[in-house]
């Protein structure tokens, strides 16, 4: 069953107020001028009487009595008509009240109500081509002025989120659109080719391969961003001082091969989240090391607790990176100086942030005035777990600031 409007029924709730205040006040004054005596007259030494009321008592001169009588039973009678009008009355007041309240309180009602009746045409309007508007409510700072910012605020995060979609979606269709391009000019040229021996054939089956595998990884990272942006299905216990010590040793070839010093201090730290995405995070963090470093650079990785957090930092050597293109780093498709050609698709850092803000970890990135880029993820730690840096194990393992690295002492 269809509820009546709100206006309806604060009109049937303010003209109940205002109905119920007059019958009160009305219900006082009857009470008060009930208990007004009726039974007692005064009568003076010639004979005549005062009304109801004139006094303590019945003062009598020498053949006033039947006099006095007769007044006092045509005061109770009076007291009683008076009672009686003053009822009649009362109701027929009350009922014309009624029909003001009710009137009132549509009144205030469809005024009270008229801000929101605004904001809601305003609302309505509202559509994927026209989130920049903003209901710009002016006024006093009352709950109306809160729910209209309230809902401004809403509109501008909307906004923010169907451009960055619109740009994500045009950037994966760019980068999908190019290697198939490729691909498609490389069968091309193999079926043209009337030339062609066994070894052109292999070398564009090889180039096909590459194309694959690439455009797999491409796949597979905008997989991982969409699943991270999701929020996590489950989460359970682990050491961010073990991922990391694992993704250093799968990563170990390709630091030998560019002839990079990693320098560890991994400490313990224990932190609850999803293993293959926390993995995926130090994996691109790594990789982001070592792919953007200079050959025979240094990488600075150190694990462990820390105010409260499982903190994990990752700074590295590299081309000097503007600090205000740092922000624009963590976006999708984001390069800097590089080109779609080069191997990499721009999302690891975008992955690494959505894998932070799913587990509720505090990410912050800043350029080294050397170059190169130092991030750093806080996530809370595990309940129960210290806040203090444990001690890290190995050999020649020893914290080392990350402030430090720029004045010397460590990555230079």
């Amino acid at each position: 069953m269809r509820l009546p409007s709100l206006t309806t029924r604060l009109t049937l709730l303010y003209g109940a107020l205002f109905v119920a205040s007059g019958a009160v006040l009305l219900t006082l004054t009857y009470l008060l001028v009930a208990r007004f005596p009726a039974d007692r007259v005064v009568v003076d030494g010639t004979g005549t009487g005062a009304g109801p009321g004139a006094g303590p008592g019945v003062h009598t001169a020498a053949g006033t009595g039947d006099i006095a009588g007769r007044l006092h039973e045509q005061a109770v009678r009076q007291h009683a008509d008076q009672l009686r009008e003053l009822f009649v009355q009362s109701g027929i007041a009350l009922a014309v009240m009624v029909v003001v309240s009710a009137a009132l309180g549509r009144l205030v009602a469809r005024r009270a109500l008229r801000p929101l009746r605004t904001m809601t045409g305003a609302i309505r309007r509202v559509s994927a081509h026209t989130l920049h508007e903003r209901l710009a409510v002016q006024g006093p700072g009352d709950e109306i002025k809160d729910l209209a910012d309230t809902v401004d605020g809403l509109l501008g995060r909307l906004e923010t989120a169907l451009d960055s979609h619109r740009r994500f979606v045009a950037n994966a269709a760019h980068e999908l659109r190019t290697p198939l391009t490729l691909e498609h000019a490389l069968l091309e040229e193999a079926l043209i080719d009337r030339d062609a021996t066994a070894e052109s054939f292999r070398a564009h089956f090889e180039r096909l391969l590459e194309i694959s595998e690439q455009q797999a990884r491409l796949l597979e990272s905008l997989l991982t961003l969409a699943g991270s942006q999701r929020g996590l299905g489950h989460r359970e216990r682990l050491d961010l001082a073990r991922v990391t010590e694992w993704v250093l040793h799968a990563s170990r070839p390709r630091i030998e091969g560019r002839g990079l010093r990693v320098e560890t201090a991994i400490g313990s730290a224990a932190l609850l989240g999803d293993p293959a995405l926390v993995q995926r995070l130090v994996s691109d963090l790594v990789d982001n090391a070592v792919g953007h470093n200079t050959p025979g650079g240094q990488v600075r990785i150190t694990t462990g607790g820390r105010g409260g957090h499982a903190v994990l930092s990752v700074a590295n050597t590299g081309t000097r990176v503007p600090p205000d293109e740092v922000e624009r780093l963590f976006e999708p498709f984001q390069r800097l100086g590089r080109t779609a050609g080069d191997g990499h698709h721009g999302l690891g850092l975008s992955i690494v942030h959505a894998i932070a803000l799913a587990h509720d970890a505090v990410i912050s990135a800043r350029a080294r005035p050397g170059g190169g880029l130092a991030v750093e993820v806080a996530f809370p730690l595990c309940p129960g777990e210290s806040g203090e840096f444990d001690e890290p194990d190995g050999p020649g393992a020893g914290v080392v600031d990350i402030a430090q690295l720029d004045k010397g002492a460590g990555l230079r």
